[in-house]
């Protein structure tokens, strides 16, 4: 009889899994399920669960360890910890020649104004260590803008500085047992709203002019404005890394900003926030031409991403000193007004070339994939409008989902035309009834395969084996349609 049961299951399983609807929701429960858990120290309620089991040990990832409370830490969400932050990275500082030092940060609430890294340090934040940034821009440094922005991203002027922040460092590690860096930016989000606010914001963790550089397994939430913004660096790892704002009224909120970064790995993130989950960047108009350092070799990988106000996974607009050999795989984007998107526009000046996307799956989103040109933003009147982005070597593989509205707008123009596009194995269930849902100007590329749902006329059609079905009438036919 066991034996019969056991053969019944073993049939059943299999079929069970062969339906694809079936499947998807299981997956989404399984991953849902992680991220709750992920998440289980901000829900209060959870906490009741947890009574009773002891904290978990401190693991001893440098040749020296010290405690925050070492350095006179308090951490009841009152105390301010800044000058604590300090003593304890100084005393880090001493050991660079020995392989650094970590500085543990036990389960508390820890207050405090920004603080600087150093070299060589491990920033470990125990299960329930919250550190959270003051909330008076009072006690925000004041920086220089970045030197590929001018004058400042916001207003003209010195910016505020990052909660955690770190410039011409090697080997920075911040990590936990999911700790979470809080930067209690809704203070920071009304003022802004409300026009009170005359510096640029600041980010939650800024890194510049950095190498080998990695942040894992914490909880970044509320930001003031981008979250983690590694600028000018090389050798990047984000992993294992929940990313949270609220998804409207949490202005430029952006997840994860590489901005002018030489190999970056983006990896087993989730991120829900109130602008781009993540956006490569490389400097902004004639400031980020003179600088002249792209975003160069970055792969991101096994993501889930919601963005109900911008793109999941964007390039640009500030791109100015190019951005090549971008790798995105693996990723779900849900509930969002688009799901990848890359936008430049004249004055630009730089280059997106050689992006590769590829697995990705849409649920819930207004517009699927989108390149544009035209997205007219400027640091001042200086920048050249004749300084024109090249656009070229787009692929698009293996791309599905349900509840997409547009799942294809290109956007080029006679002066940026797009070049080299691929789409390869395409099928997104659509929520719009309507026959201009893959929209193209000013492009061209390839279809290769079966695509739904049916391509612009600006793309050749090749059959599965890459012969040619059909040569394109006019690559700058404009299809495109903003009403819906």
């Amino acid at each position: 009889m066991v034996h019969q049961q056991k053969l019944e299951l073993k049939r059943w399983v299999p079929s069970f899994l062969s339906n694809h609807k079936t499947l998807f929701v299981v997956l989404w429960i399984v991953g849902f399920a992680t991220v709750f858990c992920w998440q289980r120290n901000i829900v209060d309620g959870f906490l009741y669960f947890r009574r009773g089991v002891p904290a978990r040990e401190f693991p001893k990832l440098r040749p020296v360890a010290f405690n925050l409370t070492d350095f006179g830490g308090v951490g009841d969400g009152k105390t301010d910890n800044t000058a604590a932050f300090e003593r304890a990275v100084a005393a880090v500082g001493k050991f660079r020649r020995r392989g650094g030092a970590q500085l543990n940060v036990p389960a508390g609430r820890w207050l405090t104004a920004p603080f600087n890294l150093t070299s060589y340090i491990t920033l470990f934040l125990a299960e329930d260590a919250v550190i959270l940034g003051i909330d008076d821009e009072k006690r925000w440094t004041l920086m220089p803008p970045l030197p590929s922005y001018g004058y400042g991203r916001e207003h003209p002027g010195p910016r505020y500085g990052s909660l955690i922040h770190g410039q011409n460092l090697k080997d920075v590690v911040i990590t936990g047992h999911n700790g979470t860096i809080d930067g209690q930016g809704q203070t920071w989000w009304k003022k802004y709203r409300q026009k009170l606010l005359n510096l640029t914001r600041g980010p939650l963790v800024q890194i510049m002019w950095s190498s080998d550089i990695v942040i894992s397994n914490i909880t970044l939430r509320n930001s003031p404005f981008w979250t983690l913004h590694p600028y000018d660096c090389k050798n990047v790892t984000v992993r294992d890394v929940t990313i949270l704002a609220p998804i409207s009224e949490a202005p430029n909120t952006d997840g994860i900003d590489p901005d002018s970064c030489e190999d970056v790995l983006i990896e087993n993130c989730y991120i829900s926030v109130g602008d781009d989950g993540i956006a490569i960047k490389s400097g902004w108009d004639q400031y980020g031409i003179a600088y002249a350092r792209p975003s160069v070799n970055i792969l991101i990988r096994n993501l889930v991403v919601r963005s109900m106000v911008s793109a999941g996974v964007s390039i640009g607009s500030e791109m100015s000193g190019g951005v090549s050999n971008v790798t995105v795989e693996n990723l779900l984007v849900w509930d969002s007004r688009r799901a990848v998107r890359i936008k430049t526009a004249p004055g630009r000046g730089g280059y997106v070339r050689h992006i590769t996307y590829r697995n990705l799956t849409f649920d819930n989103v207004r517009v699927g994939i989108v390149i544009k040109t035209d997205y007219n933003e400027h640091p001042d009147e200086g920048y050249d409008p004749k300084a024109l982005p090249t656009l070229q070597g787009f692929s698009f593989f293996s791309i599905h989902g349900q509840g997409v509205r547009v799942p294809v707008r290109i956007h080029g123009s006679e002066l940026i035309p797009i070049r080299n596009v691929t789409f390869r194995d395409m099928s997104v269930g659509i929520s719009y009834k309507k026959k201009h849902i893959f929209q193209c100007a000013f492009v061209q590329g390839r279809v290769i395969g079966t695509v739904f749902p049916a391509p612009c006329d600006n793309l050749d059609l090749y059959d599965e084996n890459g012969r040619l079905v059909r040569r394109s009438a006019s690559q700058n036919m404009t299809d495109i349609d903003y009403d819906f």
